[in-house]
Formats: C-alpha cells, structure tokens, sequence
C-alpha cells in the first residue's frame, strides 16, 4: 500500500542518532545521508528499497507532529515490542501508552520522538 514514510524532523543532528539506534534493533539500517537534509532507512535484508525517510521540511519551516498521525512499526514478537518501547524511552522518547494487548487480539506499545511523532510498535502474535 504504502512506497515509504517521511517524518519531519526539526533537529536532524538530534534524532538521526535516535532512529539510527532505534530502527537497528528491529533491523532497519540508515542507508543514505545527505549532508543535514535527510537520512533514509531500508530493512537489513532489502537496502535497496527505502521506505522510512527522516528530514527537515522542504520548505524550511518548522517540522510539526499532526494530531491523529501516528507511524505503526512492525515487530516480530511481544518481546520485541517490548524492547524497541523500552530502547526508545532510554532514547529520550515520552511514553505514550505502555506494551500490551489491544483490542483482544494484537500487542502494541506507544510513544512519542523526540519531535513528538506518535510512534507504535507492533505485533500480531
């Protein structure tokens, strides 16, 4: 459904190395750079095709998180969920809802970057 995800970034020196981090342990690597403008993330087993990109908005004004907007990130398991949720938080991300079962069937965790995008990691076991 989805080519790749953008995320506006207004410190990208600050939240490069929290994405950087966070995505390798759910094996999603920076793969491209371009000089303060923008880093781009593929999966580990796929470097070619980028599907996060995080930047500075293209026309110079401030980057803001949209009130509804959230980016769900898949995770192979609850303990998964678990660790990215906790590695985030020791990141300097503000908890927005605790890992557990939602909605009788799935597991997520919640959180915000430090932008203060709505994050979510997820998994379907």
């Amino acid at each position: 459904m989805f080519s790749f995800i953008t995320l506006g970034t207004n410190d990208l020196k600050k939240s490069k190395p929290f994405y950087d981090t966070l995505l390798e342990s759910i094996n999603i690597i920076n793969v491209e750079n371009e000089d303060g403008w923008f880093s781009a993330y593929a999966k580990k087993t796929s470097l070619n095709k980028i599907e996060f990109y995080l930047m500075r908005p293209h026309n110079k004004k401030e980057a803001t998180f949209g009130n509804g907007t959230m980016i769900t990130f898949s995770v192979d398991s609850k303990k998964g969920v678990d660790s990215f949720y906790h590695l985030a938080l020791k990141l300097g991300a503000v908890d927005e809802g605790k890992p557990g079962p939602r909605h009788d069937e799935h597991y997520y965790a919640y959180f915000r970057d430090l932008d203060g995008n709505k994050i979510c990691a997820f998994c379907s076991d």
